[in-house]
Protein backbone atom coordinates (compact mmCIF):
# COMPACT_ATOMS: atom_id res chain seq x y z
CA UNK A 1 0.00 0.00 0.00
CA UNK A 2 2.66 2.60 1.29
CA UNK A 3 4.45 1.13 -2.32
CA UNK A 4 1.65 2.10 -4.47
CA UNK A 5 1.18 5.88 -3.12
CA UNK A 6 5.03 6.45 -3.28
CA UNK A 7 4.89 5.15 -6.81
CA UNK A 8 1.52 7.61 -7.58
CA UNK A 9 3.36 9.93 -5.76
CA UNK A 10 6.25 10.01 -8.01
CA UNK A 11 4.08 9.60 -10.97
CA UNK A 12 2.31 13.06 -10.17
CA UNK A 13 5.34 15.15 -9.47
CA UNK A 14 6.84 13.87 -12.35
CA UNK A 15 3.63 15.37 -14.66
CA UNK A 16 3.99 18.79 -12.05
CA UNK A 17 7.32 18.36 -13.68
CA UNK A 18 6.07 18.04 -17.28
CA UNK A 19 4.05 20.92 -16.67
CA UNK A 20 5.30 24.23 -17.79
CA UNK A 21 3.75 26.65 -15.21
CA UNK A 22 4.95 29.70 -17.21
CA UNK A 23 2.54 29.37 -19.80
CA UNK A 24 -0.11 28.55 -16.60
CA UNK A 25 0.98 32.01 -15.68
CA UNK A 26 1.49 33.92 -18.55
CA UNK A 27 -2.47 32.89 -19.81
CA UNK A 28 -3.48 34.04 -15.79
CA UNK A 29 -1.59 36.68 -15.82
CA UNK A 30 -1.82 38.59 -19.55
CA UNK A 31 -1.60 42.71 -19.26
CA UNK A 32 -4.48 44.27 -20.96
CA UNK A 33 -2.38 45.20 -23.70
CA UNK A 34 -1.75 41.61 -24.46
CA UNK A 35 -5.43 40.41 -23.98
CA UNK A 36 -6.25 43.31 -26.56
CA UNK A 37 -3.50 41.64 -29.20
CA UNK A 38 -4.79 38.48 -28.89
CA UNK A 39 -8.22 39.23 -29.18
CA UNK A 40 -9.38 39.24 -33.04
CA UNK A 41 -11.12 42.59 -32.75
CA UNK A 42 -10.85 44.92 -30.28
CA UNK A 43 -10.54 48.97 -30.11
CA UNK A 44 -7.20 48.79 -30.76
CA UNK A 45 -6.91 46.69 -33.71
CA UNK A 46 -9.99 47.73 -35.65
CA UNK A 47 -9.74 49.41 -38.33
CA UNK A 48 -8.90 52.89 -37.44
CA UNK A 49 -10.57 55.17 -40.40
CA UNK A 50 -13.61 53.89 -39.05
CA UNK A 51 -13.12 55.42 -35.79
CA UNK A 52 -12.23 58.70 -37.33
CA UNK A 53 -15.90 58.60 -39.04
CA UNK A 54 -18.36 61.43 -37.58
CA UNK A 55 -22.04 61.68 -38.79
CA UNK A 56 -23.34 64.44 -36.70
CA UNK A 57 -27.23 64.92 -38.22
CA UNK A 58 -27.63 61.37 -36.24
CA UNK A 59 -24.86 62.15 -33.14
CA UNK A 60 -25.21 62.61 -29.24
CA UNK A 61 -27.91 65.05 -29.52
CA UNK A 62 -29.95 62.32 -31.15
CA UNK A 63 -28.92 60.04 -28.98
CA UNK A 64 -30.17 61.90 -25.86
CA UNK A 65 -33.47 63.13 -27.73
CA UNK A 66 -34.02 58.46 -28.05
CA UNK A 67 -33.01 58.43 -24.58
CA UNK A 68 -35.63 61.11 -23.20
CA UNK A 69 -38.37 60.00 -25.69
CA UNK A 70 -37.74 56.33 -24.04
CA UNK A 71 -38.45 58.08 -20.88
CA UNK A 72 -41.63 59.63 -21.45
CA UNK A 73 -42.98 56.72 -22.74
CA UNK A 74 -42.22 54.78 -19.46
CA UNK A 75 -44.25 57.50 -17.98
CA UNK A 76 -41.02 60.07 -16.75
CA UNK A 77 -42.11 63.28 -16.68
CA UNK A 78 -39.95 65.97 -18.53
CA UNK A 79 -40.80 69.57 -19.06
CA UNK A 80 -42.30 68.76 -22.13
CA UNK A 81 -45.02 66.13 -23.67
CA UNK A 82 -43.01 65.11 -27.05
CA UNK A 83 -40.12 64.99 -28.86
CA UNK A 84 -40.13 67.38 -32.09
CA UNK A 85 -37.20 65.55 -34.43
CA UNK A 86 -36.48 68.50 -36.36
CA UNK A 87 -32.80 67.38 -37.22
CA UNK A 88 -33.33 65.06 -40.07
CA UNK A 89 -35.05 65.46 -43.62
CA UNK A 90 -36.92 62.29 -42.69
CA UNK A 91 -40.28 63.09 -44.90
CA UNK A 92 -42.87 60.50 -43.72
CA UNK A 93 -41.59 60.51 -39.95
CA UNK A 94 -42.79 63.99 -40.05
CA UNK A 95 -46.10 63.13 -40.89
CA UNK A 96 -46.00 63.46 -44.67
CA UNK A 97 -48.64 61.13 -46.77
CA UNK A 98 -47.35 58.61 -49.17
CA UNK A 99 -47.94 58.99 -52.52
CA UNK A 100 -51.17 57.02 -53.83
CA UNK A 101 -49.89 56.08 -57.13
CA UNK A 102 -46.59 54.53 -55.53
CA UNK A 103 -47.84 52.63 -53.14
CA UNK A 104 -50.44 51.01 -55.18
CA UNK A 105 -47.55 49.69 -57.06
CA UNK A 106 -45.54 48.54 -54.51
CA UNK A 107 -48.62 46.34 -53.52
CA UNK A 108 -49.43 45.19 -56.51
CA UNK A 109 -45.66 44.01 -57.49
CA UNK A 110 -45.22 42.76 -54.09
CA UNK A 111 -48.29 40.42 -53.99
CA UNK A 112 -49.23 39.87 -57.86
CA UNK A 113 -53.41 38.47 -57.07
CA UNK A 114 -54.13 42.31 -55.93
CA UNK A 115 -53.94 43.11 -60.02
CA UNK A 116 -56.53 40.35 -60.60
CA UNK A 117 -58.60 41.29 -57.94
CA UNK A 118 -59.30 44.93 -60.25
CA UNK A 119 -58.75 46.90 -56.71
CA UNK A 120 -56.98 49.72 -58.24
CA UNK A 121 -56.85 51.70 -61.12
CA UNK A 122 -55.64 50.50 -64.31
CA UNK A 123 -52.96 51.75 -65.12
CA UNK A 124 -51.42 50.64 -62.25
CA UNK A 125 -51.95 47.07 -62.82
CA UNK A 126 -50.74 47.25 -66.48
CA UNK A 127 -47.40 48.74 -65.33
CA UNK A 128 -47.34 46.51 -62.41
CA UNK A 129 -47.76 43.35 -64.96
CA UNK A 130 -44.83 44.83 -67.13
CA UNK A 131 -42.17 45.54 -64.43
CA UNK A 132 -43.22 41.74 -63.08
CA UNK A 133 -42.08 40.81 -66.47
CA UNK A 134 -38.90 41.67 -66.52
CA UNK A 135 -37.86 40.22 -62.87
CA UNK A 136 -39.77 36.85 -63.13
CA UNK A 137 -42.59 38.00 -61.45
CA UNK A 138 -41.06 38.57 -58.22
CA UNK A 139 -39.66 41.77 -56.47
CA UNK A 140 -37.39 39.23 -54.62
CA UNK A 141 -35.57 38.27 -57.28
CA UNK A 142 -31.69 39.73 -58.14
CA UNK A 143 -32.20 42.70 -60.72
CA UNK A 144 -28.74 43.43 -62.91
CA UNK A 145 -26.44 44.48 -60.90
CA UNK A 146 -26.45 48.64 -62.46
CA UNK A 147 -30.15 47.99 -61.72
CA UNK A 148 -33.65 46.98 -63.66
CA UNK A 149 -33.53 47.27 -67.15
CA UNK A 150 -36.66 49.14 -67.66
CA UNK A 151 -36.10 51.50 -65.13
CA UNK A 152 -32.53 52.94 -66.13
CA UNK A 153 -34.39 53.18 -69.94
CA UNK A 154 -37.20 55.09 -67.73
CA UNK A 155 -34.74 57.54 -66.19
CA UNK A 156 -32.57 57.97 -69.32
CA UNK A 157 -35.71 59.20 -70.76
CA UNK A 158 -36.79 61.77 -67.58
CA UNK A 159 -33.01 62.99 -67.95
CA UNK A 160 -33.73 63.84 -71.71
CA UNK A 161 -36.80 65.45 -71.33
CA UNK A 162 -35.72 67.67 -68.00
CA UNK A 163 -32.35 68.58 -69.81
CA UNK A 164 -33.14 68.53 -73.67
CA UNK A 165 -30.21 66.44 -74.45
CA UNK A 166 -30.11 62.21 -74.87
CA UNK A 167 -29.06 60.07 -71.95
CA UNK A 168 -27.38 56.69 -72.23
CA UNK A 169 -28.61 54.51 -70.09
CA UNK A 170 -25.60 52.28 -69.73
CA UNK A 171 -23.99 55.51 -67.80
CA UNK A 172 -26.83 55.25 -64.81
CA UNK A 173 -26.12 52.92 -62.14
CA UNK A 174 -29.29 52.38 -59.71
CA UNK A 175 -28.24 52.67 -55.97
CA UNK A 176 -30.14 51.85 -52.95
CA UNK A 177 -30.25 55.69 -52.47
CA UNK A 178 -27.91 58.94 -53.08
CA UNK A 179 -25.61 58.31 -50.19
CA UNK A 180 -24.63 54.62 -51.82
CA UNK A 181 -23.77 56.41 -55.25
CA UNK A 182 -21.80 59.12 -53.38
CA UNK A 183 -19.62 56.08 -51.79
CA UNK A 184 -19.72 54.67 -55.35
CA UNK A 185 -17.87 57.12 -56.80
CA UNK A 186 -15.58 58.52 -54.36
CA UNK A 187 -13.67 55.04 -53.96
CA UNK A 188 -12.57 55.05 -56.99
CA UNK A 189 -10.46 57.62 -56.22
CA UNK A 190 -8.93 55.91 -53.33
CA UNK A 191 -5.15 55.13 -53.74
CA UNK A 192 -2.60 53.62 -50.96
CA UNK A 193 -0.05 55.67 -49.64
CA UNK A 194 -1.06 59.01 -51.42
CA UNK A 195 -2.94 62.19 -50.49
CA UNK A 196 -6.08 62.23 -52.44
CA UNK A 197 -8.00 65.65 -51.98
CA UNK A 198 -12.01 66.08 -52.39
CA UNK A 199 -13.29 69.27 -52.36
CA UNK A 200 -16.52 69.85 -50.30
CA UNK A 201 -18.76 72.48 -49.47
CA UNK A 202 -18.62 74.22 -46.13
CA UNK A 203 -20.92 73.64 -44.04
CA UNK A 204 -21.04 70.30 -45.46
CA UNK A 205 -23.19 67.44 -45.15
CA UNK A 206 -21.81 64.70 -43.09
CA UNK A 207 -22.26 62.03 -45.19
CA UNK A 208 -19.20 63.31 -47.72
CA UNK A 209 -16.67 64.19 -44.76
CA UNK A 210 -17.80 60.48 -43.39
CA UNK A 211 -17.10 58.63 -46.26
CA UNK A 212 -13.67 60.42 -47.02
CA UNK A 213 -12.40 59.61 -43.92
CA UNK A 214 -13.33 56.19 -44.06
CA UNK A 215 -11.79 55.47 -47.57
CA UNK A 216 -8.33 57.59 -45.99
CA UNK A 217 -8.88 60.44 -48.14
CA UNK A 218 -8.61 64.02 -47.04
CA UNK A 219 -11.28 67.01 -46.72
CA UNK A 220 -10.76 70.00 -48.77
CA UNK A 221 -13.01 72.45 -47.30
CA UNK A 222 -14.25 75.30 -49.56
CA UNK A 223 -16.84 77.85 -47.67
CA UNK A 224 -20.14 79.40 -49.00
CA UNK A 225 -20.80 82.50 -48.79
CA UNK A 226 -23.32 83.26 -46.15
CA UNK A 227 -23.20 87.38 -46.50
CA UNK A 228 -24.69 86.76 -50.25
CA UNK A 229 -27.21 83.66 -49.26
CA UNK A 230 -24.90 80.69 -49.06
CA UNK A 231 -23.03 81.43 -52.45
CA UNK A 232 -20.47 79.59 -53.94
CA UNK A 233 -17.41 81.82 -55.15
CA UNK A 234 -15.03 80.70 -57.51
CA UNK A 235 -12.49 82.93 -56.27
CA UNK A 236 -12.98 80.72 -52.76
CA UNK A 237 -12.68 77.54 -54.74
CA UNK A 238 -9.54 79.00 -56.43
CA UNK A 239 -8.14 79.92 -52.87
CA UNK A 240 -9.54 76.16 -51.37
CA UNK A 241 -7.35 74.30 -54.26
CA UNK A 242 -4.20 76.11 -54.19
CA UNK A 243 -3.87 75.99 -50.09
CA UNK A 244 -5.17 71.96 -50.44
CA UNK A 245 -2.16 71.78 -53.59
CA UNK A 246 0.83 71.93 -51.18
CA UNK A 247 -0.12 69.11 -49.22
CA UNK A 248 -2.26 66.62 -51.59
CA UNK A 249 -3.33 66.13 -55.05
CA UNK A 250 -7.05 67.40 -55.33
CA UNK A 251 -8.61 65.39 -58.29
CA UNK A 252 -12.93 65.87 -57.32
CA UNK A 253 -15.42 68.69 -56.50
CA UNK A 254 -18.50 67.80 -54.73
CA UNK A 255 -21.29 70.50 -55.23
CA UNK A 256 -24.79 70.11 -53.19
CA UNK A 257 -27.24 71.85 -55.47
CA UNK A 258 -30.01 73.16 -54.15
CA UNK A 259 -27.94 72.75 -50.67
CA UNK A 260 -27.78 70.68 -47.80
CA UNK A 261 -27.18 72.23 -45.02
CA UNK A 262 -27.96 75.49 -46.47
CA UNK A 263 -30.62 75.62 -48.42
CA UNK A 264 -29.48 77.62 -51.51
CA UNK A 265 -30.22 76.84 -54.92
CA UNK A 266 -27.39 77.99 -57.33
CA UNK A 267 -27.95 80.08 -60.75
CA UNK A 268 -27.45 78.87 -64.23
CA UNK A 269 -24.38 81.21 -64.51
CA UNK A 270 -23.06 80.32 -60.70
CA UNK A 271 -23.06 76.45 -62.22
CA UNK A 272 -21.14 77.68 -65.42
CA UNK A 273 -18.27 79.47 -63.61
CA UNK A 274 -18.35 75.96 -61.95
CA UNK A 275 -17.65 74.01 -64.69
CA UNK A 276 -15.05 76.64 -66.87
CA UNK A 277 -13.31 76.12 -62.89
CA UNK A 278 -12.91 72.42 -62.71
CA UNK A 279 -12.24 72.17 -66.27
CA UNK A 280 -9.51 74.29 -66.30
CA UNK A 281 -8.19 72.92 -63.01
CA UNK A 282 -8.99 69.23 -64.34
CA UNK A 283 -11.39 68.19 -61.65
CA UNK A 284 -14.09 65.43 -61.47
CA UNK A 285 -17.34 67.21 -60.58
CA UNK A 286 -20.01 65.41 -57.79
CA UNK A 287 -23.24 66.79 -58.34
CA UNK A 288 -25.60 65.93 -55.81
CA UNK A 289 -28.91 67.00 -57.05
CA UNK A 290 -31.45 64.73 -54.43
CA UNK A 291 -33.56 68.16 -53.71
CA UNK A 292 -34.20 69.29 -57.21
CA UNK A 293 -37.94 69.22 -56.87
CA UNK A 294 -37.56 71.06 -53.61
CA UNK A 295 -37.04 74.51 -55.14
CA UNK A 296 -39.13 77.16 -53.37
CA UNK A 297 -38.10 81.12 -54.01
CA UNK A 298 -39.84 82.61 -56.84
CA UNK A 299 -36.75 83.75 -58.34
CA UNK A 300 -34.59 80.16 -58.56
CA UNK A 301 -34.65 77.53 -60.96
CA UNK A 302 -32.80 74.13 -60.53
CA UNK A 303 -30.90 73.84 -63.33
CA UNK A 304 -28.88 70.57 -63.15
CA UNK A 305 -25.02 70.25 -64.17
CA UNK A 306 -26.02 67.82 -66.93
CA UNK A 307 -27.54 70.52 -68.70
CA UNK A 308 -25.50 73.34 -68.25
CA UNK A 309 -22.56 71.48 -69.28
CA UNK A 310 -24.26 69.90 -72.63
CA UNK A 311 -25.50 73.92 -73.20
CA UNK A 312 -21.66 74.83 -72.50
CA UNK A 313 -20.33 73.15 -76.37
CA UNK A 314 -17.57 72.10 -76.65
CA UNK A 315 -16.14 74.14 -73.82
CA UNK A 316 -17.19 71.46 -71.56
CA UNK A 317 -16.91 68.36 -73.41
CA UNK A 318 -14.16 66.84 -71.61
CA UNK A 319 -16.03 67.55 -68.34
CA UNK A 320 -16.14 64.34 -65.89
CA UNK A 321 -19.84 64.35 -64.20
CA UNK A 322 -21.46 62.43 -61.82
CA UNK A 323 -25.11 63.29 -60.84
CA UNK A 324 -27.29 62.18 -58.58
CA UNK A 325 -31.02 61.65 -57.95
CA UNK A 326 -33.27 59.97 -54.95
CA UNK A 327 -36.51 58.86 -54.62
CA UNK A 328 -35.89 60.04 -50.85
CA UNK A 329 -36.34 64.03 -50.66
CA UNK A 330 -38.56 65.95 -53.02
CA UNK A 331 -42.38 65.69 -52.74
CA UNK A 332 -41.49 61.47 -52.61
CA UNK A 333 -39.91 61.59 -49.62
CA UNK A 334 -39.33 57.68 -49.69
CA UNK A 335 -36.46 57.70 -46.96
CA UNK A 336 -36.96 53.84 -46.21
CA UNK A 337 -37.14 52.36 -49.50
CA UNK A 338 -33.53 53.71 -50.90
CA UNK A 339 -34.05 54.51 -54.08
CA UNK A 340 -31.40 56.46 -55.88
CA UNK A 341 -29.50 56.70 -59.53
CA UNK A 342 -25.66 58.07 -60.53
CA UNK A 343 -25.11 59.07 -64.03
CA UNK A 344 -21.30 59.80 -64.49
CA UNK A 345 -20.36 60.85 -68.21
CA UNK A 346 -17.02 61.68 -69.30
CA UNK A 347 -15.06 58.98 -68.47
CA UNK A 348 -13.63 56.12 -70.28
CA UNK A 349 -14.35 52.92 -71.12
CA UNK A 350 -11.72 51.04 -68.64
CA UNK A 351 -13.02 53.02 -65.92
CA UNK A 352 -16.25 52.37 -66.48
CA UNK A 353 -15.78 49.06 -66.54
CA UNK A 354 -14.11 49.00 -63.01
CA UNK A 355 -17.21 51.57 -61.73
CA UNK A 356 -19.25 48.64 -63.20
CA UNK A 357 -17.54 46.10 -61.42
CA UNK A 358 -17.51 47.89 -58.09
CA UNK A 359 -21.85 47.96 -57.90
CA UNK A 360 -21.75 43.93 -59.19
CA UNK A 361 -19.58 43.17 -56.11
CA UNK A 362 -22.87 44.66 -54.11
CA UNK A 363 -25.32 42.49 -56.27
CA UNK A 364 -26.92 45.65 -57.40
CA UNK A 365 -29.95 47.48 -55.71
CA UNK A 366 -32.97 46.59 -53.92
CA UNK A 367 -35.78 46.32 -56.40
CA UNK A 368 -38.18 47.88 -54.27
CA UNK A 369 -36.42 50.93 -54.35
CA UNK A 370 -35.94 50.36 -58.02
CA UNK A 371 -40.01 50.53 -58.24
CA UNK A 372 -40.06 53.37 -56.27
CA UNK A 373 -37.25 55.59 -58.33
CA UNK A 374 -39.17 54.56 -61.43
CA UNK A 375 -42.47 55.70 -60.15
CA UNK A 376 -40.71 59.52 -59.49
CA UNK A 377 -38.84 59.28 -63.11
CA UNK A 378 -42.01 58.00 -65.05
CA UNK A 379 -44.96 59.69 -63.16
CA UNK A 380 -48.54 59.16 -64.69
CA UNK A 381 -49.68 60.74 -67.81
CA UNK A 382 -52.08 63.12 -68.59
CA UNK A 383 -55.71 60.99 -69.58
CA UNK A 384 -54.56 57.93 -67.22
CA UNK A 385 -56.68 56.93 -64.08
CA UNK A 386 -53.94 58.08 -61.75
CA UNK A 387 -53.08 61.32 -63.14
CA UNK A 388 -55.33 63.70 -61.33
CA UNK A 389 -54.75 62.28 -57.39
CA UNK A 390 -50.81 62.06 -58.31
CA UNK A 391 -50.44 65.84 -59.74
CA UNK A 392 -52.91 66.78 -56.35
CA UNK A 393 -50.51 65.04 -53.85
CA UNK A 394 -47.82 66.63 -55.85
CA UNK A 395 -49.16 69.83 -55.22
CA UNK A 396 -50.66 69.44 -51.65
CA UNK A 397 -46.52 68.35 -50.49
CA UNK A 398 -44.76 71.16 -52.87
CA UNK A 399 -46.95 73.92 -51.88
CA UNK A 400 -46.60 73.01 -48.05
CA UNK A 401 -43.39 72.75 -48.47
CA UNK A 402 -43.22 76.24 -49.70
CA UNK A 403 -45.26 77.98 -46.79
CA UNK A 404 -43.60 76.27 -44.43
CA UNK A 405 -39.84 77.25 -45.95
CA UNK A 406 -40.69 81.40 -45.87
CA UNK A 407 -43.02 80.72 -42.38
CA UNK A 408 -39.23 79.59 -40.92
CA UNK A 409 -37.15 82.31 -42.82
CA UNK A 410 -39.53 85.05 -41.61
CA UNK A 411 -39.82 84.28 -37.95
CA UNK A 412 -36.33 83.38 -37.29
CA UNK A 413 -35.39 86.87 -38.74
CA UNK A 414 -37.53 88.67 -36.23
CA UNK A 415 -35.95 86.94 -33.52
CA UNK A 416 -32.95 88.50 -31.64
CA UNK A 417 -29.61 87.34 -32.00
CA UNK A 418 -31.12 85.50 -34.53
CA UNK A 419 -30.07 85.76 -38.83
CA UNK A 420 -31.19 83.25 -41.39
CA UNK A 421 -31.11 83.00 -45.40
CA UNK A 422 -33.66 82.37 -47.10
CA UNK A 423 -34.62 78.67 -47.71
CA UNK A 424 -34.64 78.98 -51.59
CA UNK A 425 -34.73 74.92 -51.64
CA UNK A 426 -33.97 71.68 -50.31
CA UNK A 427 -35.45 70.60 -46.74
CA UNK A 428 -33.26 72.63 -44.35
CA UNK A 429 -32.77 76.14 -42.71
CA UNK A 430 -29.17 77.14 -41.50
CA UNK A 431 -29.74 79.95 -38.77
CA UNK A 432 -26.57 81.46 -37.14
CA UNK A 433 -27.12 82.22 -33.36
CA UNK A 434 -24.80 85.35 -32.02
CA UNK A 435 -24.27 83.72 -28.68
CA UNK A 436 -23.03 85.54 -25.59
CA UNK A 437 -19.36 85.33 -24.39
CA UNK A 438 -20.36 83.99 -20.87
CA UNK A 439 -22.24 81.22 -22.80
CA UNK A 440 -19.07 80.04 -25.34
CA UNK A 441 -16.84 80.29 -22.00
CA UNK A 442 -19.00 77.95 -20.13
CA UNK A 443 -19.70 75.79 -23.37
CA UNK A 444 -15.73 75.56 -23.16
CA UNK A 445 -15.44 74.53 -19.71
CA UNK A 446 -17.51 71.78 -20.87
CA UNK A 447 -14.99 70.80 -23.65
CA UNK A 448 -17.71 71.02 -25.66
CA UNK A 449 -18.77 73.37 -28.77
CA UNK A 450 -20.75 76.32 -27.87
CA UNK A 451 -23.63 75.58 -30.58
CA UNK A 452 -23.37 71.87 -29.47
CA UNK A 453 -24.00 73.31 -26.02
CA UNK A 454 -26.94 75.60 -26.72
CA UNK A 455 -28.64 73.03 -28.95
CA UNK A 456 -27.86 70.13 -25.99
CA UNK A 457 -29.99 72.45 -23.52
CA UNK A 458 -32.71 73.33 -26.39
CA UNK A 459 -33.73 69.78 -26.43
CA UNK A 460 -33.44 69.10 -23.21
CA UNK A 461 -35.99 72.30 -22.07
CA UNK A 462 -38.23 71.68 -25.02
CA UNK A 463 -37.95 68.32 -26.32
CA UNK A 464 -36.78 69.85 -29.92
CA UNK A 465 -34.08 67.78 -31.71
CA UNK A 466 -31.42 70.24 -33.83
CA UNK A 467 -28.63 69.41 -35.18
CA UNK A 468 -25.51 72.22 -34.09
CA UNK A 469 -23.55 73.47 -37.24
CA UNK A 470 -20.31 72.34 -35.93
CA UNK A 471 -21.27 69.06 -36.90
CA UNK A 472 -21.41 70.67 -40.49
CA UNK A 473 -18.46 72.76 -40.19
CA UNK A 474 -18.54 76.41 -40.43
CA UNK A 475 -16.47 79.44 -39.95
CA UNK A 476 -14.55 80.26 -37.25
CA UNK A 477 -16.11 81.83 -34.60
CA UNK A 478 -19.70 81.71 -35.92
CA UNK A 479 -22.70 79.32 -34.69
CA UNK A 480 -24.98 77.54 -36.51
CA UNK A 481 -27.60 74.84 -35.88
CA UNK A 482 -29.66 72.86 -38.96
CA UNK A 483 -33.57 72.32 -38.30
CA UNK A 484 -35.43 70.88 -41.17
CA UNK A 485 -38.59 72.23 -42.59
CA UNK A 486 -40.68 69.38 -42.69
CA UNK A 487 -42.59 69.08 -39.40
CA UNK A 488 -46.39 69.69 -40.13
CA UNK A 489 -47.54 73.43 -39.82
CA UNK A 490 -48.73 73.54 -36.80
CA UNK A 491 -45.69 71.98 -35.13
CA UNK A 492 -43.50 73.71 -36.97
CA UNK A 493 -45.52 77.02 -35.46
CA UNK A 494 -45.12 75.64 -31.99
CA UNK A 495 -41.34 74.77 -32.80
CA UNK A 496 -41.07 78.05 -33.95
CA UNK A 497 -42.42 79.84 -30.41
CA UNK A 498 -40.40 77.75 -28.30
CA UNK A 499 -37.28 78.15 -29.63
CA UNK A 500 -37.98 82.06 -29.29
CA UNK A 501 -38.94 81.68 -25.67
CA UNK A 502 -35.97 79.40 -25.44
CA UNK A 503 -33.77 81.63 -26.86
CA UNK A 504 -34.52 84.98 -25.63
CA UNK A 505 -34.07 82.74 -22.57
CA UNK A 506 -30.66 81.55 -22.66
CA UNK A 507 -29.61 85.36 -23.89
CA UNK A 508 -31.16 86.28 -20.37
CA UNK A 509 -29.01 83.89 -18.37
CA UNK A 510 -25.90 84.04 -20.38
CA UNK A 511 -25.54 88.03 -20.85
Amino acid sequence: MLNALKLRNRSFCSSLRSIDFRTIMAGTYLSNAEKLQNEGLNIESMNPRVKQVEYAVRGPIVIKAAELDKELKEGKKHPFEKIIKANIGDCHAMGQKPITFIRQLLAACSYPPLIKENIFPSDVNSRAKEILSTINESTGCYSDSAGLAVVRKDIAKFISNRDGYPCNSEYLIITNGASTAVKLILELFVRENENIGIMIPIPQYPLYSATIDEFGLKQVGYYLNEEKNWSLDISELKRSLDDARKTCSVKCLCVINPGNPTGQVLSYQNIQEIIKFAIEEDLFIIADEVYQDNVYAEECTFYSFKKVMKEMGSVAKDLQLASMHSCSKGFLGECGLRGGYVEVVGISNEVRYHLNKLQSAQLGSNVTGQLVLDCLVNPPKIGEPSYDLFVQEKFSVLSSLKKRARLVYETLNKIEGVTCNEVQGAMYAFPQIHLPQKAIDHAKSLDQAADFFYCMQFLEQTGICVVPGSGFRQKEGTYHFRLTILPPEDQLKVFLEKFKEFHIKFLEIYK
